[in-house]
């Protein structure tokens, strides 16, 4: 097999290539490269290419961080090939070319986090390629939960977690509780109240909202964003950022307030978000971020995955994020993450 390498600057092309993956986030799509672009990031689209077309893409972004300048790859290389020789030809191809660019750019390392199925077979196809397992996260999820929701609103219903169904029977029966939705940027307000009391209630640092607004405002603009809003008696008490995009319901961004917390309105929130990207097509609804509650029951993420779980749907666990050396100056980053995961106890 006689692979190329191309640029790709064709949104639909690139959509469509994306269109018949199967696994894949919006943290690959045109509208978030765009997105990085608006942040003040140079990006790269390239693509693999043999006689019968398109067979992968991968969208790099140069990132110049205190720590290092490096090349991140956030949920890619995609692909439609699942044959594990032919993804390591054509992965070959493509990390030879990026080497090249993030060369060019005075780029230490390139960081990925692949979105294929973490075993040992997987996991070699990095290790030939020169990888090491990153001390940090790609700021990208390495494990997730996913609904199938091409199922009826009852069959999806019975096989959510009993508890679960009750709370959102028992929230729709509640006159005090509605749930919103808007395509208005304004709304951002009300999400950056609630993320910001979330943030000093769990003391964790919150994505700051120019950040969020100009997310919404990228996918908006496609129509793939909405925000979901639930008020008691009319004040805000949750929110959620939902993307909609390639088949997919995204779960990204989500607040809640705790005075509200006994009427349960995430849940009706979650279930009307759901509903939502089922009315437009989705097939899957992605609720972003997994880790197992009973294995790190500690884990800052243990109970909003529990949370997640009692929906439906099943775990997918990737490979963990990958980083691919290119010079020296690599080992100060990854001594200083190293120590900084350490004292985190992650």
């Amino acid at each position: 097999m006689s692979i190329a390498i191309k640029e790709i600057a064709n949104k639909q092309e690139w959509e469509e290539f994306l269109r018949q993956c199967g696994q894949k986030s919006f943290l690959a799509s045109w509208a978030w490269g765009e997105f990085q672009v608006g942040q003040g990031f140079m990006i790269k689209r390239i693509g693999a290419v043999d006689k019968s077309g398109l067979r992968a893409v991968v969208m790099g972004v140069k990132i110049k961080a205190r720590r290092g300048t490096y090349i991140l790859i956030q949920h890619g290389p995609n692909f439609i090939e699942t044959n594990p020789e032919e993804i390591q030809k054509i992965l070959n191809e493509l990390f030879f070319e990026l080497a090249h660019w993030a060369a060019s750019v005075g780029a230490s390392f390139i960081r990925c986090a692949p979105l294929l199925e973490r075993k040992e077979q997987n996991l070699a196809i990095f290790k030939k390629l020169g990888f090491r397992i990153a001390p940090m996260h790609a700021n990208a999820y390495e494990a997730t939960w996913k609904l199938d929701i091409t199922p009826s609103e009852d069959d999806l219903l019975k096989g959510m977690r009993k508890t679960t169904r009750y709370l959102i029977r028992a929230a729709q029966k509640n006159s005090d509780i509605a749930i919103e939705k808007s395509a208005d940027p304004e709304q951002i307000e009300i999400y950056g109240q609630l993320n910001e009391e979330v943030a000093r209630r769990q003391k964790f640092v919150a994505f700051k909202r120019d950040y969020i607004e100009r997310e919404f405002d990228t996918f908006a603009k496609d129509g793939q964003a909405l925000w979901f809003i639930g008020r008691y008696k009319g004040q805000p008490a949750a929110a959620a950022l939902i993307i909609f995009w390639s088949g997919i319901g995204f779960y990204h961004q989500a607040a809640s307030k705790g005075e509200f917390a006994k009427y349960s309105i995430p849940y009706l929130l979650q279930w009307e978000a759901i509903k939502e990207a089922k009315r437009r097509g989705c097939l899957i609804y992605d609720f972003w971020g997994f880790n197992d509650p009973k294995v790190n029951p500690k884990h800052p993420w243990a109970g909003p995955t529990l949370f997640k779980m009692g929906f439906g749907g099943q775990a997918y666990e990737y490979v963990k994020t990958q980083d691919l050396p290119l010079s020296w100056k690599y080992w100060p980053t990854y001594i200083f993450e190293s120590l900084r995961k350490f004292k985190r106890g992650l």
